[in-house]
């Protein structure tokens, strides 16, 4: 059997900082990933509805909503898919309990791509046992 490349994943990024989208955009496409990119919790949420998203990268802190309501609708809308916090400072456990992880932006360069790896792994791992089912 020919070995063949996993089907490429499209991770959702949602953060009212252009600057923080851009670097989030380019880490990401360098790793294969595809990239969909809200600068607001409403359009994200709109692109969460309407696009098959593997993970989504949400900021805790966003005009208008906080991440972990962005991420409560997200998973009522798809709850296969997973939801990663970030935030420069401190998130409250009511929040962190909605998402699937959380990463400090200071080591976002560093920690991003294991635990989206890992997590949409996972994810996918358990699609194909509920589909042998």
């Amino acid at each position: 059997m020919i070995p063949t490349d996993p089907p490429e994943k499209t991770i959702l990024c949602i953060d009212d900082d252009a600057s923080i989208l851009r670097y989030e955009k380019a880490l990401l496409e360098r790793s294969g990933y595809e990239v969909l990119t809200a600068s607001s919790a409403q359009q994200g949420l709109q692109l969460a509805t309407t696009c098959k998203c593997d993970a989504a990268l949400l900021e805790y802190e966003m005009i208008g909503m906080k991440g972990h309501e962005v991420a409560s609708e997200i998973k009522l809308a798809g709850p296969e898919t997973v939801v990663i916090l970030l935030s420069r400072r401190e998130v409250p456990m009511h929040a962190l309990a909605l998402v699937d992880a959380f990463v400090p932006k200071l080591e976002a360069s560093r920690q991003l791509l294991p635990i989206i790896a890992e997590l949409c792994g996972r994810s996918q791992r358990a699609k194909h046992r509920q589909e042998s089912v």
